[in-house]
């Protein structure tokens, strides 16, 4: 598991300070303005150095690409990343799923588990915040998004 320090930086925004589990050291400044600063710690050379700036709608583009909305590897069959007390974790349907051919409305996803679905991913093809009508079809990923209990009903539907 990565280290990760956080601290503010007044009028600036916050810094994430990233030790990686292969030893590498990232440094993530978040500027109150939505602009992300990416650094690379040269432990050898002792100084930081910019290796680029993004916009906030770039960071949550890259953001989504390395979190798996848009692809996930085959050898993971299910994911989960913890963010305090927010879940996101993709669910595959199946083809035995009791949901197949209901629309999230009709499932009243949301009403009876309190958990949403972000993202539903088939064959390359992503849908990011699929409305009511999505209807559910098998071998489809869900991304879903809620509290630890709220993922676990929200598996029982799917």
């Amino acid at each position: 598991m990565s280290i990760v320090r956080e601290s503010d930086l007044i009028g600036i925004g916050k810094k994430y300070q990233i030790e990686t589990e292969a030893g590498d050291h990232m440094v993530v400044v978040i500027h109150d303005d939505g602009r992300r600063e990416l650094y690379r710690y040269d432990q050898e050379e002792s100084e930081s150095k910019c290796v680029m700036t993004l916009s906030d709608e770039e960071s949550r583009q890259v953001a989504g690409i390395i979190g798996g909305l848009s692809y996930k590897p085959k050898a993971l069959e299910t994911i989960e990343v913890a963010l305090d007390d927010l879940s996101i974790e993709w669910i595959k349907v199946g083809e035995d799923s009791p949901s197949l051919g209901k629309s999230i409305g009709e499932l009243e996803v949301r009403k009876r588990t309190g958990a949403s679905i972000i993202a539903a991913i088939k064959e390359g093809d992503s849908i990011i915040n699929p409305g009511p009508d999505y209807v559910m079809h098998a071998d489809t990923t869900m991304v879903v998004a809620g509290k630890r209990n709220h993922i676990k009903l929200i598996k029982e539907i799917l």
